[in-house]
């Protein structure tokens, strides 16, 4: 649907946003955003935006990699003559791109910002227009019970409605269970993702299970606890607790929707843009609802740069009935202007008029 473009600059920048108090999850925390923001400009002049947010507790990707993979890019990139994104997207993809989803999703909505932009159309109904609302959660990280209960409070406070909680860390299930009877205590009508990272062992989330249980404490969706290849511990944990089950880790490709429809491990497929980018999740989306699985949409430690890409990506698709698009919110400097709005926990793209609208205060 685009006219032939030319690719004529293209940079590679290191984006260092501090955040409020370090993101903890299962598999360690984070205190600072070490994201990558990439500039692309097309020979008409429009430039788009894109970010890779690596986060090594989740994935094992570094800054580092997304820089290795996008400034390796640029030598080809540019003057490279295209009529259709997803071509250039899968050349990315076999030169080095792969290795990297963060530097693919980077360097997918930079090329998609700018070809939006340069047609006067709004990301959100590139991709479909199905809407232009979604409802986010808000995260509580891994903590004490005392921290946990603060942080629930200030959710409920900017009157965000659904209430995510990290589990797994150290601690075991006794100090998950205090953290969400915590919580419970001051929330005790918002709906509770409850997210693994897939660092719990089976016998920690049978524990975990039966503690909740007891406590009157019935979660909406357990999202990824046990290990990614632990499909049959995954359907088990669906057939013991009664609950939802989410695969994030376990998801990130149309293979592994495949594997997880057939193993009937899931329910809901957690799609992050930044595990394999744009054009991998159109397809992960497809395969998805052909299986009859949920949707969600999550995301890294990202600014609001990335996390509207994925707004964008959500509303215009439609469907997904859980987002977790919360990480601009605990980053405390943003150097963008433009993105989605917030109002409470309601997420609209509406007022995006060209591209993901979001660009650099220097820009």
């Amino acid at each position: 649907m685009f006219a032939p473009h030319t690719i004529r600059g293209f940079e590679v920048n290191l984006l260092d946003i501090p955040l409020y108090a370090p993101f903890g999850i299962s598999g360690g925390a984070q205190a600072v955003a070490n994201n990558v923001l990439v500039t692309l400009m097309l020979a008409d002049g429009t430039t788009g935006y894109g970010e890779a947010a690596p986060l090594p507790p989740y994935n094992g990707e570094t800054q580092a990699d997304a820089v290795g993979v996008l400034t390796a890019a640029r030598s080809w990139l540019l003057e490279r003559s295209f009529t259709d994104w997803r071509v250039v997207a899968e050349e990315f993809r076999r030169l080095g791109g792969g290795g990297c989803g963060s530097a693919q999703y980077a360097f997918e909505l930079a090329l998609l910002d700018a070809l939006t932009r340069s047609a006067g159309l709004p990301l959100w109904k590139y991709f479909g227009g199905a809407s232009t609302t979604l409802e986010t959660d808000m995260t509580v990280t891994t903590g004490s019970p005392a921290e946990a209960a603060e942080a629930a409070r200030a959710i409920r406070a900017r009157r965000i409605r659904q209430i995510k909680v990290k589990v797994g860390g150290a601690g075991g299930p006794e100090h998950d269970l205090a953290r969400l009877t915590a919580i419970h205590a001051v929330a005790p009508t918002a709906p509770l993702i409850l997210d693994g990272n897939a660092g719990l062992s089976r016998g920690h989330a049978s524990t975990l299970v039966s503690g909740l249980r007891d406590r009157g404490i019935t979660p909406v969706l357990l999202e990824q606890w046990l290990a990614k290849d632990d499909l049959a511990g995954m359907r088990a944990l669906r057939e013991e607790s009664g609950w939802t089950v989410a695969a994030d880790e376990s998801v990130c490709s149309v293979q592994d929707v495949e594997r997880i429809a057939a193993a009937q491990a899931a329910q809901v497929i957690n799609i992050k843009l930044m595990k394999a980018g744009i054009a991998t999740a159109l397809d992960i989306v497809v395969a998805a609802r052909a299986a009859g699985l949920g949707l969600m949409i999550g995301g890294n430690v990202e600014s609001i740069l990335a996390m509207t890409g994925s707004a964008c990506f959500a509303t215009g698709q439609g469907g997904f009935q859980f987002a977790d698009l919360d990480t601009p919110l605990f980053l405390a400097t943003n150097p963008f202007t433009g993105g989605f709005a917030l109002d409470g926990g309601l997420i609209s793209v509406a007022a995006i008029t060209a591209g993901h609208g979001v660009q650099p205060h220097h820009a």
